[in-house]
């Protein structure tokens, strides 16, 4: 899709600057660079811009609560298409810094989240619960779309119908111990959302905040962990960020609870 977006979205990118396609969206989104750099613009078809003005609105919503992240510059929608222009966050994504430094800027990460999900619940107007998210991979499975590529290796050989059932059984439980202890989560906190300064290791914001809302707070540690563990280089290396982790954030860490989230994110998408 990117050799061609540009051309499909040209009619809701602002003229005021050269765009260059960066990555297609999992959604069909696609989004693009301006030549100097200080904005990105994520365009969709008509049939995804409720989708991406939710997007819109959650950060809107957490910049004016003091977290950084992409600040909306514009709005666009014309001839069957959206277009959401916003600053870029300085830094490097995450994922894209050697262990070492992912290392030395994990405390920092750390106290990122709990900066986040210290947010007064009770005045964010955004849902990410447990109810809503297992009815979005009930939908996914139903329509066979799910992206076996996200699923964890000890799954894929499994049916997504079969996946599904299981999660189903604990559904309750979860909800339950989510209404007791849920938070303001990022929703989709892996560490290419996560931007960080390439100096001082240091959490310049958070980027694609579609998932913001209220949750249980594992849905981002269980992912933020998990998808960590894909830049150390061993199993110590992934130990120790574990505890470190956990002592910053003040949390004995549940696997059973990180291995619920994990299996139920890779059936909402599709």
């Amino acid at each position: 899709m990117v050799a061609g977006a540009l051309t499909r979205f040209r009619s809701v990118l602002p003229f005021d600057s050269e765009w260059e396609p960066v990555e297609s969206g999992e959604s069909g989104a696609a989004v693009f660079r301006a030549a100097d750099g200080s904005r990105y613009a994520k365009c969709v078809a008509d049939d995804a811009a409720a989708e991406l003005a939710q997007e819109r609105d959650r950060s809107e919503w957490l910049c004016a609560r003091g977290i950084s992240g992409p600040r909306q510059l514009d709005w666009r929608e014309k001839s069957g298409a959206a277009c959401l222009v916003t600053s870029a966050v300085p830094g490097v994504p995450a994922d894209r810094v050697p262990a070492e430094a992912l290392a030395a800027a994990w405390e920092s990460i750390a106290d990122a989240v709990c900066r986040l999900h210290e947010l007064p619940k009770d005045t964010c107007p955004f849902e990410r619960g447990v109810t809503t998210m297992f009815a979005k991979a009930q939908d996914v499975v139903a329509r066979g779309a799910v992206n076996v590529e996200f699923l964890p290796e000890e799954q894929l050989d499994t049916p997504p119908p079969v996946l599904l059932a299981r999660l189903a059984a604990q559904v309750d439980r979860w909800i339950a111990r989510e209404s007791a202890e849920s938070v303001v989560c990022h929703g989709d906190l892996c560490l290419p959302n996560i931007v960080l300064d390439p100096d001082t290791g240091s959490v310049t914001g958070f980027l694609d905040l579609g998932r913001l809302g209220v949750a249980d707070p594992y849905v981002d540690i269980a992912l933020l962990l998990a998808n960590s563990r894909e830049t150390w280089p061993d199993e110590r290396w992934a130990l120790d960020a574990d505890r470190r982790f956990a002592e910053r954030y003040s949390v004995d860490l549940d696997a059973e609870r990180q291995r619920f989230y994990l299996h139920l994110d890779p059936l909402t998408w599709g």
